[in-house]
């Protein structure tokens, strides 16, 4: 069953282009916003990553920290940060572990062919390491924005409850 709003986020462990590991969990007490995207240097994850870049100082200011993740391997991550200047996290994930934790691995179509591979999918997770919201299929114009929006308000919600 696909991850819901108020379930805990799973713990996972992945390199990133430089090959350090980092764990969901190193960042409790921080928002995270964290993305599933297919392949680096595609024209709509191309697109996203721009978009959460461009997002990146307004995202940080609101205690957030940007995170993708996408099954191409750190070299691949290392080349796509230093062409767009993406100043956060991607996180490799080759065998898909944590892409099908996120229900962000499955089938698709494209061009009539059946087949499997990552889905475009964010998830909002809260300071306490739950999902606080879940972007089941994104359109990457807008999307960095649209998340910064819903940020605020899920901060002044949970703001609110405390």
């Amino acid at each position: 069953m696909p991850l819901q709003v108020g379930d805990p986020a799973p713990d996972f462990a992945l390199p990133d282009h430089e090959g350090r590991v980092h764990r969901l969990s190193d960042f409790r007490g921080r928002w995270v916003v964290l993305y599933f995207y297919p392949k680096d240097m595609t024209p709509g994850c191309t697109i996203e990553a721009q978009d959460f870049r461009d997002h990146h100082a307004e995202l940080e200011r609101e205690g957030a920290v940007v995170i993708g993740v996408s099954p191409d391997p750190p070299e691949r991550h290392r080349k796509f940060r230093e062409k767009h200047g993406l100043p956060f996290l991607l996180l490799a994930d080759p065998e898909h572990r944590v892409l099908e934790m996120y229900d962000a691995w499955g089938p698709k179509k494209m061009f009539g062919r059946e087949f499997f591979g990552a889905r475009r999918k964010t998830y909002i997770i809260d300071p306490e390491g739950r999902i606080a919201k879940v972007y089941p299929k994104v359109k990457p114009a807008g999307h960095g924005q649209q998340v910064l929006h819903d940020l605020r308000a899920l901060k002044a919600a949970y703001a609110r409850e405390s």
